[in-house]
């Protein structure tokens, strides 16, 4: 199987005055196409940060990071921006819709900032929203939606590009049991159909049994269990 993401020897550290604060210790973690990692652990441990690494959104201290083809630790800003667009799907735990945009522009901005709006990035969206069950709700704005449809349209927005990888940050904490399990089973879905590398980092136990594994936090450290 392909690898999609690799992080090698991460560590984060923060200057405090005279003090220095280790936020990740020595992080090292693979992920392979088709490949459902859930990352589990306390408030504090690093979870966000370590998320934020993954994604290009924040440098490490030390370390490398492999997205795809590239070596994101060591590319220009201009073209970590190109591979945060283009190579990474974003999945947020309040789904980040922009309010005055319908549900099928949401995804065509997505084009519009990859320079690549056509009619079929066009039809890719209406292939998405169909896909995942929102093409009735194509011309509707976020407020009229409910939780569960947002994060329906916040996953078909982070596939919009075929990224190689996807990063979810507790997608289903604003959700209620059923509601979060849907979202989450959908997310699985075209993990595997679709052949990306996703992680997801959670509180909810109810929905560590539809990831290939789970990996654990503990003060700056990921292990596996």
């Amino acid at each position: 199987m392909n690898t999609k993401l690799i992080l090698h020897n991460i560590t984060k550290v923060y200057e405090d005055g005279d003090h220095s604060v280790s936020v990740l210790d020595g992080i090292n973690l693979r992920v392979k196409a088709g490949e459902f990692v859930a990352v589990v652990g306390p408030s504090g441990s690093g979870k966000s940060t370590f998320l934020s690494i993954a994604g290009a959104l924040l440098s490490p201290t030390s370390g490398t990071i492999i997205v795809g083809d590239y070596e994101i630790s060591r590319l220009s800003p201009h073209k970590m921006n190109e591979v945060r667009l283009n190579n990474i799907g974003f999945i947020f735990q309040s789904s980040n819709l922009i309010p005055y945009l319908t549900v099928r522009d949401q995804l065509l901005l997505i084009s519009e900032l990859a320079n690549n709006r056509s009619k079929h990035s066009e039809q890719k969206a209406d292939e998405l929203l169909e896909r995942l069950g929102m093409k009735h709700r194509m011309n509707y704005y976020p407020e009229q939606l409910s939780g569960g449809e947002r994060q329906r349209v916040a996953i078909a927005r982070a596939l919009m590009n075929e990224p190689e990888l996807i990063l979810a940050d507790e997608p289903t904490a604003s959700l209620d049991a059923e509601r979060g399990r849907d979202v989450v089973q959908l997310l699985a879905h075209e993990v595997k159909l679709y052949q990306k590398a996703a992680i997801m980092v959670t509180h909810d136990k109810r929905v560590l049994d539809l990831c290939d594994r789970i990996v654990y936090m503990e003060n700056g450290r990921l292990i596996e269990k």
